[in-house]
């Protein structure tokens, strides 16, 4: 059966939950209905006139992209030019538009991770930490018929994650006690009469962001007409989230080496380099998009070159003057990274409904180099 645009959006926050992203952004769902069904997708970094085309053609009701459709208030809507036309094209078109931009940037497995990977970096980490997940204890007393269904329902739904470790439970055997009063209808035992249960306290770990859905599946698929459970928050802490990574490379190489190794994983039409061509190269930092905000922190942290787009002049001549290497790949090259991971995702996590997803193809640089 195919999804219905509400199934990928709920797919989507997981991977890049939009609390995440920055108060000027504009993301999620931005064109469409959220009870549409869908059966092909189309994964892009922008939502350009080509693109849209490509989705007709192809037959995609959803549009995924990293950039939003709309950023800034518009302040007209004229369907002869810009914007204006392009709505109107995905309205004829029946085509929905989702978008996940700063969020996509910030999250664990967004943009710069897997730029950090295709660039070979080993140890990496998040190079500016500014979320960290809370999270929470979930305690429950099931009788001991009903155990496993409750388990499995609570996991499915995203408790019992410990670090790439699922299903992380505990449970202890006790005796329950209740008096079903008048007007109830007890699952086990009779109105009016004292029982005494044995029962399982079940126990597991929540992350902040499952915790609504997790009790959703813990009230259906309990037998007891009241459930009793307890909510405790905890002062563990997920794993760190924010823009840019940081790691090392396998080898030491020049940085001339190494911005061609860029310039060849990236697919770039040119790389802007900043720093001597033999200095040795070993810690990097990588910041999909525009990152030159992070250069601080990435000397800070000992990188001996930020990997990243849209460097200006006197951003150039500071990381010069503080020994910070520069290899500047572009905008586009830095995150088109993300297009091929979020098919691979989006197609794992609906392999079990008739949903197609594609990358997007004659998406382009908005310019060429002579």
């Amino acid at each position: 059966m195919p999804a219905k645009c509400r199934d990928i959006i709920e797919i989507m926050e997981n991977l890049a939950p939009s609390r995440l992203a920055a108060d000027w952004d504009n993301v999620g769902l931005l064109l469409g209905d959220p009870e549409k069904e869908v059966r092909r997708i189309l994964v892009s970094l922008d939502v350009t006139t080509e693109v849209v085309e490509e989705a007709a053609a192809r037959g995609a009701g959803l549009i995924i992209s990293h950039h939003p459709l709309f950023l800034h208030p518009l302040k007209h809507f004229r369907f002869d030019r810009g914007q204006g036309a392009l709505v109107r094209r995905l309205v004829q078109e029946d085509i929905m538009v989702y978008s996940a931009h700063t969020n996509l940037d910030y999250a664990a497995l967004g943009i710069s991770y897997h730029l950090a990977v295709k660039l070979g970096l080993e140890d990496v980490e998040v190079l500016v930490p500014t979320y960290r997940e809370k999270y929470y204890k979930l305690v429950t007393f099931v009788p001991e018929e009903a155990e496993a269904k409750v388990r499995k329902a609570v996991c499915e739904a995203g408790a019992g994650w410990i670090g790439n470790y699922s299903h992380c439970t505990f449970r202890t055997q006790g005796t329950g006690t209740f008096l079903p009063l008048a007007g109830t209808h007890p699952y086990i035992g009779e109105e009016g009469k004292l029982e005494e249960v044995k029962e399982y306290r079940l126990e597991t770990i929540v992350p902040q962001e499952r915790l609504s859905e997790v009790l959703n599946a813990l009230l259906k698929a309990h037998p007891y007409e009241e459930v009793a459970y307890d909510i405790y928050p905890l002062a563990n802490e997920g794993q760190s989230q924010g823009p840019g990574r940081i790691g090392n490379l396998s080898q030491v190489l020049t940085l001339q080496e190494f911005a061609l190794t860029v310039k060849k994983e990236l697919g770039a039409e040119k790389v802007t380099v900043v720093g001597e061509k033999e200095r040795k190269i070993k810690r990097v930092a990588v910041c999909g998009g525009a990152g030159s905000s992070i250069m601080d922190q990435a000397k800070n942290q000992g990188a001996d070159v930020l990997v990243t787009g849209d460097l200006k002049y006197h951003e150039a001549r500071k990381a010069l003057e503080e020994g910070l290497a520069i290899v500047d790949a572009g905008h586009f090259a830095t995150e088109r990274v993300i297009v091929p991971a979020l098919v691979e995702y989006l197609q794992e996590e609906l392999k079990a409904r008739e949903v197609m997803v594609l990358a997007a193809q004659k998406e382009r640089e908005p310019w060429w180099v002579l």
